[in-house]
């Protein structure tokens, strides 16, 4: 089937009280990968490019290969643009043929945010394609900062109102307490500030870097009204764990096939596992 939006999903996961794992794409193994584990689950999917896969794999190939993965599957696919940088970039996306589009101005004033996401906006509608925007900056977890200075870049509520009043976007990003790659520690969510965040908005809420957080508070912010949640770090942890145990067995090995077909089994296992950890198998 064609792309859906994001929109769409979004919809579906607020009526049925989930979430949709949002799964980064670098090449066509992780696409499959992406694409059977839904299958397998019976769930709906998204399958989102970052700035690095968009540089790495070309953008019309990541398209091409998705579509592609899209039109064969039994399940809703979403593809969509992770952290979008600026105008130009997503209107890029939008033109090859992207559903969904993330245009990240976090890192501006909020009235320039709010000026960029609505830019976005007035073209993405009218050409049926979902927007997301982030509020708030979620960081990396080797940013070196205190737990003051961390929570000065967490969204705040107030203002996550004022933005989701002044944009109607599809989807917000938030900072309740998750970063990008791996954790040092266990991370620890403000949920008290996310179900404000929520209570203030009603808009569905995004989780980005989830890879390392504990699945207690998965649920609970499931539970608080996350609705897309991002998952990166762990699809290339399995990735590289199958190839090390392909080549481990057999140093000799120099079929990519055999090296890189146990990669996608360990991926196809983690994306299923997260699947049902967000309540969305079964709900395609």
């Amino acid at each position: 089937m064609p792309f859906v939006s994001l929109k769409d999903l979004m919809q579906a996961a607020e009526a049925g009280k989930y979430a949709v794992g949002a799964f980064n794409c670098n090449n066509m193994e992780i696409i499959q990968a992406i694409i059977t584990a839904a299958e397998l689950e019976k769930s709906p999917v998204i399958v989102q490019a970052s700035q690095g896969a968009i540089k790495y794999a070309g953008l019309a190939y990541i398209v091409a290969m998705t579509r592609v993965a899209a039109e064969a599957a039994s399940v809703p696919v979403c593809l969509h643009l992770d952290h979008g940088t600026s105008f130009e970039q997503v209107m890029q996306c939008i033109r090859q043929g992207f559903s969904s589009v993330m245009i990240d101005g976090s890192k501006l004033p909020l009235e320039e945010n709010i000026e960029l996401t609505n830019r976005v906006l007035a073209v993405a509608r009218a050409v049926g394609v979902s927007v997301e925007a982030e509020l708030g900056r979620i960081g990396g977890t080797e940013d070196n900062v205190s737990v003051s200075e961390r929570e000065a870049f967490f969204t705040d509520p107030e203002e996550a109102k004022y933005f989701v009043d002044k944009t109607g976007v599809d989807a917000l990003a938030v900072a309740v307490g998750t970063a990008h790659g791996r954790y040092k520690g266990v991370p620890k969510l403000d949920f008290p500030r996310l179900q404000k965040i929520r209570e203030l908005t009603g808009v569905p809420l995004v989780l980005h870097g989830s890879s390392g957080v504990p699945d207690e508070a998965i649920r609970e912010a499931v539970a608080l009204g996350v609705r897309k949640i991002n998952i990166d770090t762990n699809i290339r942890e399995a990735f590289v764990k199958g190839l090390r145990e392909a080549l481990a067995k057999d140093p000799e090995e120099i079929d990519p096939r055999k090296i890189l077909g146990p990669a996608k089994e360990e991926m196809i296992a983690v994306i299923r596992e997260k699947i049902r950890l967000f309540g969305s198998s079964g709900k395609a």
